[in-house]
């Protein structure tokens, strides 16, 4: 799944800003089997530092956040896509996002629905801004420090809501591990079948973009929990480093064969 051609031709930026080469990589099955590993890690290491290793969730936040801030600094600096500072951001994110609607939900008692309305309400305002300053959501425009500032808001802001939203519909449900995964695969399924279709491929992306936080969580949660809850028994522990040298492998092969890099006359386009 990924945008259309004739997005690349709205590229130029609306404002004035540091031209660059395209920031974040192509949409191929590569970038969707490391951000549904990303969501996984962002549900299973959350847990693991804040209950397993005690840290607690404010400790955890902060701590999480900090590193965030830093491979924001670090992704900000370049030019161009490099995938491990990519998608150590974007595995960071996914855990920052996660805490942050913990951190409304134990530490504040918000309800999951408030909590999905504000984060809806969050995204349909940061898309409104982004269009109207730059008159393109799409990501192979990401060639200017204000579109990237938009972009790693938006995918922040996903994320706290696919983690709201997939939470509140397993309250709704009472699904256990196994069949809670069902879900939201079958509705990416259907976004698919519907950009094949003819659907919008930039509005196809974000919300495949955000079915996948949910589906990432449900298999992190199926991995890690116990036999007699429904689950595999690995653990938050082992699920996270599972996966996350599952992530290491993949980035370093993207790193190498460059798979996944936006040809250069597309992203100068």
């Amino acid at each position: 799944m990924t945008t259309a051609a004739s997005d690349l031709g709205r590229a130029a930026p609306a404002f004035g800003g540091r031209r660059m080469l395209n920031k974040v990589p192509e949409i191929t099955a590569y970038f969707w089997i490391i951000k549904i590993l990303c969501t996984t890690v962002g549900e299973s290491f959350a847990d693991y530092v804040n209950e397993t290793r005690g840290y607690g969730l404010t400790k955890t936040t902060l701590l999480f956040s900090a590193a965030l801030l830093v491979a924001l600094a670090a992704q900000f600096s370049l030019r161009r896509y490099v995938a491990p500072v990519y998608w150590v951001t974007v595995v960071l994110i996914s855990v920052v996002g996660t805490l942050l609607t913990d951190n409304l939900t134990d530490a504040h008692d918000v309800p999951l629905w408030i909590s999905t309305t504000v984060f809806t309400v969050a995204l349909v305002a940061v898309f409104g801004v982004w269009w109207l300053r730059e008159r393109t959501l799409s990501i192979h425009a990401i060639v200017t420090t204000p579109r990237e500032g938009f972009y790693w808001l938006t995918v922040l802001v996903t994320f706290a809501l696919g983690t709201a939203a997939g939470d509140w519909t397993l309250d709704l449900t009472g699904w256990g591990p196994g069949p809670s995964v069902i879900l939201p695969a079958a509705l990416i399924v259907a976004v698919l079948i519907a950009w094949r279709l003819g659907a919008g491929p930039v509005l196809s992306f974000w919300i495949a973009f955000i079915l996948t936080r949910p589906l990432g969580a449900n298999i992190g949660d199926f991995l890690s929990s116990d036999h007699h809850d429904g689950g595999l028994g690995l653990g938050t522990a082992g699920t996270s480093f599972v996966f996350l040298a599952a992530i290491l492998g993949t980035v370093a092969y993207l790193t190498i064969r460059r798979p996944d890099v936006i040809e250069t006359a597309h992203a100068a386009a």
